[in-house]
C-alpha cells in the first residue's frame, strides 16, 4: 500500500506544535526538505515558514497556485467546503472530544460515571430478560 498524503502546494495541514497548535493551514510553498510556507487565513495562522515535523498532513487539498494570496485561499476553501468537511472527519471529532473531556469539572465527570452505571444496569436487565425468554 502506497502513500496517499504528499507534501504539495495546496495540501491542508494541521499544526501540531507551537502557538498555532490545533489550527488548519494550507501549504503555499516548499522552502526545502525540512520546511514549508503555510498560511491559514480563516483559522488565524499567519504566513510563516514551519518545519514539517510540526505539521500533520490531512487528506484535503485545495486547488491553488504557489504563493497564493489570502483571498484566493479563502475562496478555494469556501468552494471546497473545507471546514465543514474537516468538522465531519473522525480526526476533528476525536480532537473535539479530547478538548471537551479536558474541560470537564469534577461534577461533570461524576455525572458521566452515574449515567454510565445506569446504562450498564439497563443493558444488563435487557440481556437477562432475553436470556430468560429464550
Amino acid at each position: 500500500m502506497g502513500f496517499t498524503r504528499f507534501v504539495e502546494i495546496g495540501r491542508v495541514v494541521l499544526v501540531n506544535y507551537g502557538p498555532d497548535e490545533g489550527k488548519l493551514a494550507v501549504i503555499l510553498d516548499v522552502a526545502d526538505n525540512n520546511k514549508a510556507l503555510i498560511e491559514g487565513p480563516d483559522t488565524g495562522v499567519p504566513r510563516q515558514l514551519i518545519p514539517f515535523k510540526r505539521l500533520a498532513l490531512t487528506d484535503f487539498k485545495l486547488p491553488i497556485q504557489r504563493n497564493a494570496r489570502i483571498g484566493t485561499i479563502k475562496a478555494a476553501a469556501k468552494e471546497a467546503d473545507l471546514y465543514a468537511k474537516w468538522e465531519a472527519s473522525s480526526w476533528a471529532k476525536k480532537k473535539a472530544k479530547k478538548v471537551k473531556r479536558a474541560q470537564m469539572t469534577d461534577f461533570d465527570r461524576f455525572k458521566v460515571m452515574v449515567a454510565r452505571k445506569q446504562k450498564s444496569a439497563i443493558i444488563a436487565k435487557k440481556v437477562a430478560e432475553l436470556q430468560a425468554a429464550a
